[in-house]
């Protein structure tokens, strides 16, 4: 009966307990859940607090780095004195079914050179800025020759993202990641632990405190994707090395794939990047205007900083800024910016040892070698350097070089060596050591005493993490090799080691100072279509050679044998026609208005370009007379040199285009004087308020290559008040390009699987397009479709499997008569060259 009575009683009491003890969880739950999520928030702030600690202190480091990678880093920061790099603007993507970005007459009717950008700084086609370049979604290698300002280029895009600027606009917030080859401890063995060498690198410039907590950010930034990593010195190391690198992009790209890669390549050299989807964009050359104002901002800032040092007030006389400036700025369209910069710094310093540039050159390696270093020490390091192919050395080998130079430190305080000179100026006197300083920015771990470490103290070689050394720039590297390697006779040897840019810079100046008939004769001997890659390698040292050297003969036929040549490539003539522009001989003006009578039109086109890029005011007659040529890009070609030549008469003579000539050509008049910024520019001011219909098209069409306020105002007037609808709409159409100018930025291919033009080719061949699946039998087929844009766009893929069956099919395209389709299939054929391809002669295929 009891226990009857127990177990009901038993249960309400337990039903009541849980009922009460379920009430207040319930109630407390809302509590619970707010204490939980503010200890997390409370957790995460701290982890912020934390990350933001590292990450402000990492990009005040990069940008401090940053403001210092650039030749006159003592004296002044980077944007205090930068040029803002411009890249040429890379050949547009085509895809079946879309309709093609608008492009202006210039970009049209010159030749896409990329290796030779000295002649866009001439003519000015479409240019990108690095933000706009980054807009599109490809990782980008920075390429051009020694000097041309790669470096300087990742140092301002390093800059903008450290200060979060808005011109980078969706990398604003990217963190910048930036390192050195030389930094990177490679190869690496745990692909697991792939950060590493990123890591280590960054902890030689991080404060103590924030060296413990750079793994944990540095995953966290790429894992978010938030990194845009910017190696520079891929340039400067030979073919194995390069393939290290190239791995080790592969193992981050592949961990992190929403990382932003931008190195730096030079024209001849992209090992391992091609593969990767590495899009090579070429830095372009300073142009006269922009030389112009790099020469009035340097005297204004050496006036107003370096002039008012004491030491400057105790030396030479100051000369008038605006004398100086007149003499410095005659002679400069060939020269790379650090040969301008070098150049400038002589006139203004007084320690110049002559006007050529390889004085230049050899001032300033003697400004900044420890003093009393005999010169012949100097090459003897850079020699071996060169010739063992370590541009980045081991400073224990590099002290077995130079170990005859280098003397304990009581006997070099009571010697004195040979001091360095300028090499092949024996004659001249010595000159005491101005301008020594700080290297701004830099971060150098001094080896142990002795010759290497003044060379480090002094800013000639820089010191890197895991002992190694090299040279603060390959052109000292290069110069000081050349002339030493000059002296003996081992052309042999220098030829018989494999290619890289250390080895075609020492050959350079080896030329400029030696006799290098043997090197040329055996450049010449190995290069070969579709590239000819040795050859313009050799054309570069025409500039600086002796004018009575016995191989420039033989040289000039070859290039000229190149421009004449019918049924190849117009980028490939032109870099003919770019490399007479470049060696600044007497010769090329009369070579191109020779060939400027010439009946076949490609060729006349390629010589009028080359005696506007000359400035040939003896041609303008002949040019005058081009105007009328049967051919349309011939004629255009005829406006743009007119303008560049910049005479009274070569402007007169556009004007009456632009007043009186065809459609067409009224166009490539108006953006033709876009290019001179004063009577072009004011042709155009005043051509936009005339009532000719089709002169206010046509200037409206130039307005929209003048990147200043001024023009875009007048073009937006044009675009809402002008009368004619063919009017507003070239003034829609050059607002637009003008305004989104980063839609030209190169991008990544889609996945063929995602691609609508080829998955709808496919449909129509009766195939399909699997995910990953190779799909090289459809682009092959497509190469050989009746429509052009579906044969350009299948050139765009293939160019990832290079088999040799594909690149017989690319030849045979280059061979087609649409000028279009070869120079694609060219293009692509030099970026499989330069990404280590090796490509046989277009003879041993059979050419259908």
């Amino acid at each position: 009966m009891f226990a009857t009575l127990l177990d009901p009683l038993s249960f309400f009491i337990g039903f009541a307990t849980a009922s009460v003890f379920w009430f207040l969880v319930a109630r407390a739950r809302p509590l619970w859940d707010e204490f939980r999520a503010g200890w997390a928030e409370q957790r995460e702030t701290a982890h912020k607090r934390k990350t933001n600690t590292v990450e402000e202190n990492h990009r005040r480091a990069t940008l401090r780095r940053a403001q210092g990678m650039h030749l006159a880093s003592q004296l002044f920061a980077l944007d205090e004195i930068l040029q803002e790099p411009l890249l040429l603007a890379p050949r547009q993507p085509v895809e079946p079914g879309t309709p093609p970005k608008f492009e202006d007459i210039i970009t049209h009717t010159l030749p896409y050179l990329p290796t030779w950008p000295e002649i866009a700084a001439v003519y000015n086609p479409r240019m990108l800025t690095l933000p706009q370049a980054l807009a599109g979604n490809a990782n980008i290698a920075i390429i051009g020759q020694p000097g041309v300002g790669k470096t300087v280029a990742l140092a301002h895009i390093a800059s903008l993202a450290a200060n979060r600027s808005d011109e980078l606009e969706s990398l604003k917030d990217a963190v910048p990641v930036l390192v050195h080859v030389a930094d990177l401890n490679l190869p690496i063995n745990d692909t697991k632990n792939a950060l590493s060498p990123l890591i280590e690198a960054a902890s030689e410039h991080a404060p103590i405190l924030d060296v413990g907590r750079l793994p944990n950010f540095f995953q966290s930034v790429f894992k978010d994707g938030n990194a845009l990593l910017l190696v520079d010195g891929y340039d400067e190391i030979p073919h194995e090395e390069q393939t290290i690198v190239a791995d080790y992009l592969r193992i981050i790209l592949k961990a992190y794939p929403k990382t932003r890669v931008v190195t730096t390549g030079t024209p001849e050299f992209l090992d391992g990047l091609i593969p990767l989807g590495f899009v090579p964009l070429a830095l372009c050359a300073w142009s006269e205007q922009k030389n112009r104002k790099f020469i009035e901002h340097w005297g204004q800032l050496w006036t107003q900083t370096v002039a008012m040092e004491a030491w400057a007030q105790k030396g030479l006389e100051q000369v008038d800024p605006i004398l100086l400036n007149t003499w410095i700025g005659t002679d400069n369209a060939s020269l790379s910016p650090l040969e301008l910069t070098l150049k400038v710094w002589g006139a203004y310093a007084g320690d110049s040892l002559g006007p050529h540039v390889l004085e230049a050159i050899a001032t300033h390696i003697r400004r900044i070698a420890p003093p009393n270093t005999p010169l012949a020490a100097l090459e003897t390091l850079a020699s071996q350097s060169a010739m063992s192919a370590q541009p980045v050395f081991d400073p224990s080998k590099a002290r077995e070089w130079v170990k005859a130079f280098d003397l304990p430190a009581d006997k070099t305080e009571g010697e004195t060596p040979e001091p360095v000179e300028a090499a092949g100026e024996e004659t001249k006197e010595t000159k005491t050591q101005p301008l020594k300083g700080k290297k701004g920015g830099k971060t150098v771990t001094a080896p142990s005493s002795g010759l290497l470490a003044k060379m480090a103290s002094s800013g000639l070689l820089i010191a890197n993490p895991n002992n190694k050394m090299r040279f603060v720039h390959p052109v000292f590297a290069g110069y000081l090799a050349g002339h030493s390697l000059s002296s003996f006779q081992i052309e042999e040897t220098i030829l018989n080691q494999p290619d890289w840019s250390g080895k075609l810079l020492a050959m350079r100046y080896f030329a400029a100072h030696g006799d290098a008939a043997k090197l040329v004769q055996s450049m010449m001997e190995f290069s070969r279509l579709p590239i000819h890659r040795p050859l313009f390698a050799a054309a570069r040292w025409l500039r600086d050679a002796p004018r009575n050297a016995a191989w420039r003969g033989k040289l000039f036929a070859t290039l000229a044998a190149i421009m004449q040549t019918e049924g190849i490539p117009l980028s490939l003539r032109g870099q003919a026609m770019a490399a007479f522009v470049y060696s600044n001989d007497p010769s090329a003006a009369k070579l191109f208005r020779q060939f400027s009578t010439s009946l076949t039109f490609e060729l006349v086109q390629l010589a009028v370009l080359g005696s506007g890029a000359l400035k040939d005011a003896k041609a303008v007659d002949r040019l005058e007379k081009a105007l009328e040529a049967p051919s349309l890009s011939v004629q255009r070609a005829a406006c743009m040199a007119l303008v560049a030549i910049g005479t009274n008469e070569s402007l007169e003579a556009v004007a009456r285009v632009l007043l009186h000539g065809d459609e067409e050509v009224r166009r490539a008049a108006g953006e033709a004087l876009a290019n001179d910024p004063k009577e072009g520019h004011a042709m155009l001011r005043d051509g936009v308020t005339l009532d000719d219909l089709l002169l206010r098209r046509s200037v409206v069409y130039g307005l929209g290559r003048i990147h200043e306020p001024w023009a875009l105002e007048l073009l937006h007037k044009a675009q809402v008040e002008d009368e004619q609808w063919i009017v507003r709409n070239a003034a829609s159409e050059a607002l637009d390009a003008n305004t989104n100018a980063g839609s030209y930025a190169p991008k990544k291919l889609t996945p063929p699987a995602e691609t609508p033009w080829l998955i709808e080719y496919a449909a129509k061949k009766g195939m399909g397009i699997s995910p990953g699946a190779p799909v090289t039998d459809l682009l092959l087929l497509a190469l050989k479709d009746d429509d052009l844009e579906v044969r350009i766009a299948a050139l765009s893929y293939l160019k990832f499997t290079p088999k040799k069956e594909v690149i017989a099919e690319i030849y045979g395209t280059m061979y087609k008569d649409d000028p279009e389709l070869r120079e694609t299939a060219y293009n692509i054929l030099w970026e499989l060259g330069t990404s280590g391809i090796k490509l046989p002669h277009p003879n041993e295929y059979e050419m259908s």
